[in-house]
Order: C-alpha cells, then sequence, then structure tokens
C-alpha cells in the first residue's frame, strides 16, 4: 500500500542515492575534512556504498514483505499519531526538502565538502538557492526531517533531533572559515542573506 510513510521512506533513500552519486566529482580538501573525508577520497568505497543503498532499495521496492517492515519504521513505535493529512503534509515536506538539497548541492557543485573544509580553488556561492539562504542544504534537510518527525514516531523525530543538533553545531564553524577565505564578500553577503529561513533567520 502506498502511504506517507513510504514518500517519506523514499524522498531519504533518493537523497542518500544522490549525495554518494554526487561526491565523485568534488574537488580536494586543502584543510580540514578529517576522518569523515576518506569517504569522499577513495573512488571504491563511495561506489561500493552507492551499490548497496540501490540493492537495498532496490530489495524493499521488489519484496512485499521488505517494503512492509520498512515503511512500518514509519507507522509504529509512534509517540503520536497524527491525522492523516498531517502525514500527508509531513511527505510532501519531505519531497520538498529533499528536493531543495538536491538543488542546493548539485548549485554548489565541486565546493561541496561532507564536513567544514578549505577546498582547493575554494569559490563564494551566492545564486541558485543561495540568494535565498547562506545554507540551503541544511534548509532542506531540516525541513525533509520535521516532515518525517510530522510522522510521530520515535524515527522521525529522531531523525529532526539529529540533523537539527548536528547542523546548527556547523554553521558557526563553516561561517568562519567562509570569513576567513572571502573577508570582503562574505560579511555583505551574509548582511543581505538569511542563515537557515527565508526572510526570517
Amino acid at each position: 500500500m502506498f502511504t506517507y510513510g513510504a514518500v517519506i521512506l523514499f524522498s531519504w533513500a533518493a537523497f542518500i542515492i544522490v549525495w554518494m552519486v554526487a561526491a565523485f566529482g568534488i574537488k580536494r580538501d586543502i584543510r580540514g575534512g578529517g576522518i569523515t573525508g576518506l569517504w569522499y577520497r577513495f573512488f571504491l568505497l563511495r561506489l561500493v556504498g552507492v551499490a548497496l543503498v540501490v540493492f537495498v532499495v532496490w530489495r524493499v521496492v521488489t519484496g512485499t514483505a521488505h517494503y512492509s517492515k520498512a515503511t512500518a519504521v514509519l507507522a509504529h513505535n509512534a509517540l503520536f499519531t497524527p491525522p492523516a493529512v498531517v502525514g500527508w503534509i509531513g511527505a510532501a515536506l519531505a519531497v520538498l526538502g529533499v528536493a531543495f538539497a538536491v538543488w542546493a548541492r548539485f548549485h554548489l557543485g565541486t565546493n561541496w565538502s561532507p564536513v567544514p573544509a578549505v577546498k582547493e580553488n575554494h569559490e563564494l556561492v551566492t545564486s541558485g538557492p543561495y540568494r535565498y539562504v547562506r545554507h540551503p542544504i541544511y534548509t532542506g534537510v531540516i525541513l525533509a526531517a520535521f516532515g518525517a518527525a510530522l510522522t510521530g514516531t520515535i524515527f522521525g523525530m529522531g531523525i529532526f533531533l539529529v540533523v537539527s543538533v548536528m547542523f546548527f553545531l556547523r554553521i558557526s564553524k563553516e561561517e568562519e572559515i567562509m570569513l576567513e577565505l572571502f573577508p570582503g564578500a562574505y560579511p555583505a553577503y551574509q548582511a543581505r542573506t538569511k542563515k537557515l529561513i527565508p526572510f526570517v533567520w
């Protein structure tokens, strides 16, 4: 049965696959990156990761039992049970958030990094989704996580809590790097563009 839980699940699966595939062409880190950067420096490791995610998604879609178990994660162990309309709003937010994050990721191109880092020939990108917020990937992922949280499940609430805390902690570090790299242009960009929520904050 096609449910809002299935829409959210497949939205996150699509997000993970796109992220893994897009990581094949990023610029080299010249400072920062840390242990997480290892994943993005080894082609074979990323290839195996993409293949594994695609295999799991294929098994879920083609196997009724697997599909039922996977979608049940967003239907059981709930802290609260939302009305169906709220669940579908959550699914719409998940799709919208993932789409916004993917747009930002591809617009950022080879300048993207999994963790705050200085890239080779680092560029300041202020067009596309970056016209509206300084951290549109985070905006999209948090929105998608909020959509999952609206299901009322421990899974959905957990994702929302984890990504929100993680991104809020990372933003200040990223902005320090950008101010260091672009001391003339970045303050002006900060002054005219909100951090995470367009026109608000």
